[in-house]
């Protein structure tokens, strides 16, 4: 559950604005993330097919799915992060409120920037490392280095994202009174339950209806 500048509560303010503007480009990497999963199931199948019946393998077939992976793995971490997606220790989070509350969540956001912020430039050196080299794999002999570029670029969106998270807790912080925006929202166990039998049961309500 996220807050964002469609929160009739208050005039979006200006953080809100460029998360909107940036939830389009997380939107588009989450969307080459989820292509990348079907592109390799269909992949998977012909693999399976050329293999068994036409007795014609794909030649560096792991060494492809290797490198695809990285799309899906890495590609759509801001936008998991935007929706509040990851995996979080909530067992006491969510007792806390007002100013707590978003003073627990500045800290662990700035916990994850010292991190991402750590892991930027070893990521663009690895990257340089395998261009510079001409890194490949071993079968197919594909080069690496695409795929090491698409982690600094992942990150980099990543920490995007934690910079609009910390200016949206900051601001939440210092007025607990304003409308939540930028941030994801911590639901309770009862509202989650709510909604995952909302989302299985929309299609049938729609179709009564």
């Amino acid at each position: 559950m996220t807050a964002t500048s469609q929160d009739p509560r208050v005039q979006p303010p200006l953080v809100a604005r460029f998360d909107r503007y940036f939830s389009y480009v997380e939107n588009t990497f989450n969307a080459i993330a989820g292509a990348s999963i079907m592109f390799l199931m269909f992949f998977a199948v012909y693999q399976v097919l050329g293999r068994k019946v036409f007795n014609a393998p794909i030649f560096g077939y792991i060494d492809w799915v290797e490198q695809i992976m990285i799309l899906f793995a890495f590609i759509g971490v801001a936008y998991c992060q935007r929706l509040g997606g990851h995996v979080r220790m909530e067992l006491f989070i969510t007792n806390f409120r007002g100013r707590l509350l978003w003073g627990v969540e500045v800290f662990g956001i700035l916990v994850g920037l010292l991190i991402i912020s750590v892991l930027i430039p070893t990521s663009i050196d690895h990257f340089a490392r395998a261009w510079e080299l001409g890194d490949s794999t071993i079968n197919a002999e594909l080069p690496i280095w695409p795929a090491k570029l698409l982690i600094p670029i992942a990150f980099i969106a990543l920490w995007l994202r934690l910079v609009l998270q910390l200016v949206g807790y900051a601001r939440l912080f210092i007025r607990p009174q304003l409308a939540p925006v930028a941030v994801p929202l911590i639901a309770s166990v009862e509202e989650e339950a709510a909604k995952e039998i909302e989302d299985a049961l929309g299609g049938e309500r729609e179709g009564r209806s």
